[in-house]
């Protein structure tokens, strides 16, 4: 029962609204806020957009947008090749989506994927998606040979470290930080694949068969994007590293923070459920192809991570009381990085109706467009221009590979 406390988009809104009434009020020993710089920094957003999307038709952020990075349609391509019907192929994108985004937690600064297909070479998120597409071309999350296009809990019962390495092509000279941890996720995904046979049961158990679940539970073939979430959140609760537990099972992606104080056994936590989060938004995709819609989309919160995060620092919201050194890395479950997190979720809010206004467009521009267009790659181009040539975040995290 406490856990289901932490478990939705609305405890995070209302827990980072927590963090964030308590540095506005100087409470803080790492930050102040100048939220009048606000203004700017949706103008710097809504000019990024506009050079990215110039005809404003903006799709959601998800992983979907770093499977065609460079141009090029390799899910389309992919999914061509197939001789699945409609369904299965909702299934199949569901299924990647899944292993794509638990993948995504961070590449460290010196990673590098080159593509075969393309000769390209690409580092962090898009690098990432990229390979994982590649696993996945490739059949290494399927124990099947006939049906290689798929993800399935028997493949990823076997995958460790050194499968993941094969495939990311990581060696001395390319590291990728947090492998053993990330092959311990899709291992633990594995599991919970068997575990929760009334979201994953249509053999084999795999992510995709969420797809059925919703059609026979969604009324009317609608699904609120908070529902989405919440049903994310139980089913693959026990896939979360258990740094942090709440009645003996892991909370997931959440820290502690002295601002939040609700007198019982979530007193102090703080949720983010930033993997979670992103993987609901690159499902909405899936799911519309399944002829399901998800509504409400305002009711998730920005994902807490450094691009986001980066941007409200570097444009002066987000004021550190003393110099950060870049290099440096914090815990992420240090005060300050879930001080910086929590902020950049409760600021992000208002963010929406300003870059909405300077764009001129209505209530269908909600939080996933304002990540596009938007705020991910504004993060991305300040960083770049203030920390050339490779635009850290202006605070290092010390990743494990499983939150950023």
């Amino acid at each position: 029962m406490n856990l289901a406390k932490l478990n939705d988009a609305a405890a995070v809104r209302e827990r980072c609204g927590m963090v964030h009434r308590w540095v506005a009020d100087g409470r803080s020993p790492h930050f102040a806020l100048d939220e009048s710089r606000l203004g700017a920094v949706a103008a710097y957003v809504a000019d990024v957009t506009r050079v990215a999307y110039p005809d404003l038709k903006i799709p959601y952020h998800s992983r979907w947008r770093h499977f065609s990075a460079g141009g090029i349609d390799r899910w389309g391509a992919l999914a061509a090749r197939s001789d699945a019907d409609v369904l299965e192929r909702a299934r199949m994108a569901a299924d990647l989506a899944t292993v794509s985004v638990l993948l995504d937690a961070g590449a460290g600064d010196r990673w590098r994927y080159r593509e075969g297909a393309s000769g390209l070479s690409f580092a962090r998120s898009e690098g990432l998606a990229i390979a994982s597409l590649d696993m996945f071309r490739a059949g290494a999350f399927s124990a099947d040979p006939a049906r290689p296009w798929r993800v399935d809990g028997v493949a990823l019962a076997n995958i460790d470290a050194a499968t993941l390495a094969c495939h990311f092509q990581v060696d001395a000279g390319n590291p990728l930080v947090g492998l053993a941890q990330r092959s311990a996720l899709l291992r633990r995904l594995g599991q919970a694949l068997a575990d929760r046979a009334d979201l994953f049961a249509r053999a084999p158990a795999r992510p995709g068969n969420l797809i059925d679940y919703w059609r026979n539970a969604a009324r009317d073939r609608r699904i609120a994007a908070s529902k989405l979430l919440a049903t994310l959140l139980d089913g693959l609760s026990s896939i979360w590293p258990s740094a942090l537990t709440l009645d003996g099972c892991p909370v997931g992606d959440a820290g502690r923070h002295p601002a939040v104080r609700t007198g019982d056994a979530t007193d102090r936590i703080v949720p983010f459920h930033k993997l979670s989060q992103w993987l609901a938004y690159s499902l909405i995709e899936p799911l519309e192809a399944a002829g399901l819609a998800v509504e409400r989309l305002h009711e998730l919160t920005a994902l807490a991570e450094y691009r986001n995060g980066g941007l409200l620092v570097d444009l002066g919201v987000i004021r550190p009381r003393a110099a950060i050194d870049p290099a440096l890395r914090h815990e992420v479950g240090s005060q300050l990085i879930v001080e910086w997190r929590a902020l950049t979720v409760a600021l992000m809010d208002p963010l929406v109706d300003l870059v909405r206004a300077k764009l001129g467009l209505d209530s269908s521009f909600t939080m996933p467009q304002l990540l596009q267009g938007g705020t991910w790659s504004a993060g991305r181009k300040i960083a770049h221009a203030l920390r050339p040539p490779d635009g850290p975040s202006p605070i290092a995290v010390a990743a494990d590979g499983t939150v950023f």
